[in-house]
C-alpha cells in the first residue's frame, strides 16, 4: 500500500456489477484498503464531498453516466481525487479520453490483481502530496495570518527587492522601523533570511 497520510484515503468503488464490487471490496479490505461501494456515477455524486481523499475505481459503461463522464464531472466541481478506469470492454478513443481527463490508468476486465493495486497505489501516492501541499498552503496561510497591516506593507516592499531606507520614506517610517518589522515578519513567517522570505511569499501565491 502507499505511505500513510493524515487524512484517510479510501478506494471508492462505482460498478453497477454487485459480484464486481463485492470481489474488489473483499480483495482490496484483505489488502488493508478502506472501501466504499456505489451502484451508479449519480450515487457516487450525491453523496460525494469536496474532503474525500483516495482513489475512484471507476467502470467504464454504467446505467447513466459513464465512468469517464463522472471524472469528467468530478474535475469540473475542483476535485483532483484520482481515477482509475475499469472496463470489460476496452478501446483506444476510451482509453484516450480517459487519460485526457487524467485517470491514473485504464484496466481492462478480468483485471490483474497486483495491477489494479499498483494503480491505486500511484492515486494514493499522488493524493498524499496533495493533501500535504494543502496543509502546507493552509499552514502557510495561518502564518501570514498574524502579521499586522504595518507588517504586510514592509513585506510587500521587501519582497520586491527594496532597501530599508527606501521602505521607510515609501511608508514615512524610520529605517530602524523598517528592520524591526522586517524582523518581526521573519519570526512569525519563521525564515531566516530574504531569500526564504522571497520564497515563502511566492509559494503562498499561488
Amino acid at each position: 500500500m502507499a505511505e500513510a497520510s493524515a487524512v484517510p484515503l479510501v478506494v471508492y468503488v462505482v460498478d453497477d456489477d454487485a459480484s464486481i464490487r463485492d470481489s474488489l471490496a473483499l480483495m482490496l479490505g484483505l489488502g488493508g484498503y478502506s472501501t466504499r461501494l456505489f451502484v451508479d456515477a449519480e450515487s457516487f455524486l450525491a453523496g460525494f464531498e469536496a474532503g474525500w481523499a483516495g482513489c475512484v475505481v471507476a467502470d467504464l459503461r454504467l446505467p447513466g453516466m459513464s465512468g469517464v463522464e463522472l471524472q469528467k464531472k468530478v474535475r469540473s466541481v475542483g476535485s483532483a481525487i484520482p481515477f482509475v478506469i475499469i472496463t470489460a470492454h476496452g478501446d483506444v478513443p476510451a482509453a484516450r479520453e480517459a487519460f485526457r481527463a487524467q485517470a491514473v490508468d485504464f484496466i481492462e476486465k478480468p483485471f490483474d490483481e497486483a495491477q489494479l493495486r499498483g494503480a491505486i497505489d500511484t492515486g494514493f501516492a499522488l493524493e498524499t502530496r496533495r493533501v500535504q501541499a494543502g496543509e502546507l498552503r493552509q499552514a502557510d496561510a495561518a502564518k501570514l495570518a498574524r502579521l499586522t497591516a504595518r507588517e504586510r506593507e514592509v513585506l510587500e516592499h521587501a519582497v520586491r527587492g527594496r532597501h530599508a531606507k527606501e521602505i521607510a520614506r515609501l511608508l514615512g517610517i524610520s529605517p530602524r522601523t523598517v528592520e524591526v518589522h522586517r524582523t518581526r515578519i521573519m519570526e512569525k513567517l519563521e525564515v531566516r533570511n530574504v531569500a526564504e522570505l522571497v520564497r515563502f511569499v511566492v509559494a503562498a501565491e499561488r
